[in-house]
């Protein structure tokens, strides 16, 4: 219940707390809509596929270093294997199955440093308002303007191919487009009656961010994940088709993707078979992400009609 604080005639309604917000109930609200929409269900089984591929794939014991079969053998050629081999001999399979691992591993720690950066850059520019907002959002657009291929290839060129400079420079790459989108999701948040009231009473900043402005924007940022590591696994693997990802002789379904196209004439699964799970994550990962959207899209819209009526019987009741 709010408090009511009397000052002579003067009768002042406080709030008790902030506002109901979006936590854990209205995440998993969400994400159930959206899997049972058909475009959350295709999303979340070619992302859940691919994963289950990258992760799990070590775990079979076909070496992705040993000579099977002469190269660009065909499948199941002399012991060749499902995919052929590749362009030293070895099986695609092999190279298949533990070439993901690592890739997954340089993607995730990628998205998480990209939307975790934006996001704060984003919700404090929305915030603070005045000279911290301009000074944030403008520094966004200069780096915006940079494409990111050329912004990871500037830092990887400094002290080359490093996984954490790799991570460091796909993560900072992808930011900004995260701080823009978080942005615009704040402001609205930021004007909130419940916000305001919490800063009115002295309440530190970061508290305020932490426990009244973030869990407020779940759904961006959820949707910003999917989308961050879609294409964090896209750009990590053009980066490692240039030879900037994971030393040989260790597998890589980008490196992959450069060994092999030589030889696509004699066998084509070597290029194909990682392109082809590197295009069904990206579609699974945007395809979930857009469900996502959609269903917080339906739960905001039906909230917004449950508002509005009340509203009309409690002026009809008048």
């Amino acid at each position: 219940m709010p408090t009511t604080t009397m000052t002579n005639s003067t009768v002042i309604q406080l709030p008790s707390g902030p506002a109901p917000r979006k936590g854990a109930g209205a995440i998993r609200r969400v994400l159930s809509t959206a899997l049972r929409t058909t475009r959350g269900i295709v999303g979340a089984a070619l992302a859940g596929l691919v994963l289950l591929i990258a992760l799990l794939g070590p775990l079979i014991p076909i070496s992705p270093t040993d000579f099977v079969a002469p190269p660009f053998s065909s499948p199941f050629t002399g012991g060749a294997g499902v995919f052929g081999t590749d362009v030293l001999g070895r099986s695609v399979l092999g190279r298949l199955l533990h070439g993901g691992q690592h890739l997954m591993l340089l993607a995730f720690a990628a998205t998480l440093l990209a939307v975790g950066t934006g996001a704060i850059v984003g919700v404090v520019a929305a915030y603070r308002r005045g000279f911290v907002e301009n000074l944030l959002m403008r520094g966004i657009d200069v780096v915006l303007a940079i494409p990111q291929l050329v912004f990871s290839l500037l830092l990887l060129s400094l002290l080359g191919p490093q996984w954490w400079l790799l991570i460091l420079a796909v993560g900072l790459s992808q930011a900004p487009q995260t701080a823009r989108v978080i942005y615009g999701a704040a402001q609205s948040v930021v004007e909130k009656d419940f916000v305001k009231a919490v800063a009115v009473w002295g309440v530190p900043t970061r508290t305020v961010l932490a426990r009244h402005v973030f869990p407020n924007l779940t759904t961006p940022l959820m949707v910003e994940l999917g989308l961050r590591l879609s294409y964090s696994i896209v750009l990590i693997a053009g980066l490692s088709f240039l030879g900037l990802g994971a030393p040989p002789p260790a597998p890589d379904w980008g490196v992959m993707v450069n060994e092999n196209r030589i030889g696509m004439g004699a066998n084509p699964w070597g290029v194909l078979a990682p392109a082809i799970l590197l295009a069904l994550l990206a579609v699974g990962t945007n395809t979930f992400a857009d469900a996502i959207a959609r269903a917080n899209l339906g739960e905001t819209r039906g909230e917004s009609a449950v508002l509005g009526s009340k509203t009309s019987a409690s002026k009809g009741s008048k």
